[in-house]
This record gives structure tokens, C-alpha cells and sequence, in this order.
């Protein structure tokens, strides 16, 4: 077991390792010290108790984002509209936040609940697209990123019904409440915690729960699935909608946590950030975690890089999306590292699924 879990660990380290040879190739050429460059980049991340706080906050809707393709791949379909169910849960965790007056125990969960299960439509209606339809759940979901950014868009629009009336031409809702906003114990923010616990949920509830079987199961081969008396079309709803809430719940947190309302633009990316989070994870929930880490400190130390260093934070951008392409490429990473295809008796490849 030790050794399976080397291996299938192995292909993720070489991924991160080559990645960073490339930052360093290009840092090189642009004049600057690889070596500077990333000790204050690590500075900037884990040097003292509000950078790592920073780090942490940066990680938490990418945890949560990394669980809504990961979730989603288990069964068999791939998520690629994380960035426009985050919008949603983020929205509309505002619009509970600056609305209500509550106890914080109950308007701090409340939001981030409405957040998630309003994400979870947009997710029940493109597993419902693809159970009843054969509609291919990449096409919609891209698609309904577009709606959903637009829409949200619209809500703090300056015409928008949700628009703070003290912003002026500023696309934004009103702060929330300070009963909904998610408290730091100790400079690190709650809100890591949860989506941990979120984490070890998505783990439990694939590996040792019924459903998690199920819909194991319909990824691995849906006809068979059927024909063993697993209800495929709901399995897959039921998948892309918990997929979906993990989405929303991570904007949600976003804006509960960081934001302390919804500003239109301020979630760029996050959504997208999810898809290598869980390529780097292997679709392992608990493994998620670490990953949404590493991206989450090159997140919160491109700034200090920047600044120490004179090196453009753009860099960081290029060498998540080489290590995304690394990973992605595992015949590539076998070439570069001169590795032998793993044993065909004991079961485990280098080159194995993303789901193995």
C-alpha cells in the first residue's frame, strides 16, 4: 500500500518539480536569480503568522474548487463550470449577508448553505442536460459560465437590483454583516477549516459510503452500472449537483472571508484553478488539499517575488499552467525523468486515470 501510494504521489512531484524548472528557465532568461526569486516567493507564503493566514486564504476556494471536478470526475463527467457555480454561491451568500440580520451561528452557515444550493441548480440542470439529453456536460457547462457571469454581473450592477447605493458607478453589493463575515482564529482564517472538513467529507463519501460506490461505479463503466441496477441518471445529477455546491461554497467562503461582499471580477479564475487542482490530486479528495496549498503559496507569494526579486508575477501563472501540461502529459514527465512503466502485475501505471 505504501508503495502504490509512492507512485501514484510520484507523477504529481515530478509534475511540480519540472514546472518549476521551467519557471527557473525563464526567470534565467529574463535576467534574475531562480534561487531569489523563489525563496522570497516561499517568504512571501509561509514566512510569518499573516503569511501563512494569506496563503491559507488563497487555498480555500481552491480546495473547494479542486472537490467540484474532482467529485465530478468519480462520476465519469468533467466539471469545467466550477468558475460560474463559484460565481453564483458567491453572489448569493452576499445577498444573505447584507440582507438578513441573524446570530452569527446561524447567518455565518446559512449564507454559505444558500450559496452552495443555488450553485447545485446550475449542477442539477447539466446532469439533468446530460442524463435525459445526451447533452456533453463540458459543452453546457462552459456554456452556463457565460449565464452565470453575466447574471451575477447584473445583480451588482450599478442598475442591478442587488447594486450598493454608496458604491456610485462601482459594480458591487453592500458589505454583509459582520454576523455573516468568517472569523480568524489567530490571524488563520475558519474558512480553511471547512473546506478541510469538506474534503474529508468528498473522501468518505467516495471511498466507504454507498453513493460514493455508486457513482464510482457509473464513471468506471455507466452501461454495466445500469445494467446492475444503478439508477445512472441520477447518479450523475446527484454528482454534478454536489459538484456544483462545493463550487458555490467555496465562493461563498470567498466572500464571506475575504471579500465581505461580491465585487464582480474580484473571483477571477478560481473556478479554472479548480480543474488543476484536481488533475494535480488525481481526483483524490484528501490529496486535494496539499495541492490547493502549493498553488495557494505561488498565489500568496507572486507578490513579495515581485517586489524582492523584480520578477513579473506573471511567472506564476506560467508555471501552473506548465505543471498543469506535466501532468496532464504523464508519458512526457516518464521521458523527461528516464521512469520505467510500473509493474503490469501489481495494477498500478504511472499512466493510469486520473480516477485510479
Amino acid at each position: 500500500m505504501i508503495d502504490q501510494f509512492k507512485r501514484s504521489a510520484l507523477l504529481p512531484l515530478l509534475a511540480v518539480v519540472l514546472g518549476l524548472l521551467v519557471g527557473a528557465v525563464l526567470i534565467l532568461a529574463a535576467g534574475n536569480n531562480p534561487a531569489s526569486a523563489y525563496w522570497a516567493m516561499a517568504q512571501g507564503a509561509f514566512a510569518g503568522g499573516d503569511e501563512f493566514g494569506r496563503t491559507l486564504e488563497k487555498a480555500t476556494p481552491l480546495v473547494l474548487a479542486g472537490l467540484a471536478v474532482a467529485v465530478a470526475f468519480k462520476a465519469g463527467l468533467f466539471n469545467i463550470g466550477g468558475q460560474g457555480q463559484l460565481l453564483l454561491g458567491a453572489a448569493f451568500s452576499a445577498y444573505i449577508g447584507f440582507r438578513f440580520s441573524l446570530p452569527g451561528f446561524l447567518h455565518i452557515p446559512l449564507a454559505m448553505l444558500v450559496g452552495g444550493l443555488v450553485a447545485s441548480l446550475l449542477g442539477f440542470l447539466v446532469g439533468a442536460l446530460k442524463a435525459f439529453r445526451g447533452t456533453h456536460e463540458v459543452i453546457s457547462t462552459i456554456m452556463l459560465n457565460f449565464v452565470a457571469a453575466n447574471f451575477t454581473d447584473w445583480l451588482a450592477s450599478r442598475d442591478g437590483p442587488w447594486n450598493d447605493p454608496e458604491g456610485g458607478a462601482i459594480a458591487r453589493t453592500p458589505l454583509i454583516a459582520e454576523s455573516a463575515q468568517i472569523p480568524r482564529i489567530g490571524g488563520l482564517p475558519l474558512g480553511f477549516l471547512v473546506a478541510v472538513l469538506a474534503a474529508v467529507a468528498c473522501w468518505w463519501l467516495i471511498s466507504r459510503s454507498t453513493l460514493g460506490f455508486e457513482i464510482s461505479t457509473t464513471g468506471l463503466n455507466a452501461a454495466a452500472a445500469k445494467y446492475a441496477g444503478i439508477k445512472t441518471r441520477w447518479i450523475m445529477m446527484l454528482s454534478m449537483g454536489i459538484s456544483a455546491f462545493l463550487a458555490g461554497v467555496g465562493g461563498a467562503i470567498e466572500t464571506q472571508g475575504v471579500v465581505n461582499r461580491f465585487e464582480p471580477g474580484f473571483n477571477s479564475g478560481l473556478g479554472f484553478d479548480g480543474i488543476t487542482i484536481a488533475l494535480l490530486a488525481r481526483t483524490n479528495p484528501l490529496a486535494v488539499v496539499p495541492a490547493a496549498l502549493l498553488i495557494g503559496a505561488m498565489d500568496a507569494g507572486s507578490t513579495l517575488m515581485q517586489s524582492r526579486a523584480n520578477v513579473a508575477p506573471e511567472i506564476i501563472n506560467v508555471i501552473q499552467a506548465s505543471i498543469l501540461f506535466f501532468i496532464a502529459a504523464p508519458s512526457v514527465v516518464r521521458y523527461l525523468a528516464r521512469l520505467r512503466e510500473a509493474d503490469e502485475s501489481e495494477g498500478v501505471s504511472l499512466s493510469a486515470g486520473w480516477g485510479s
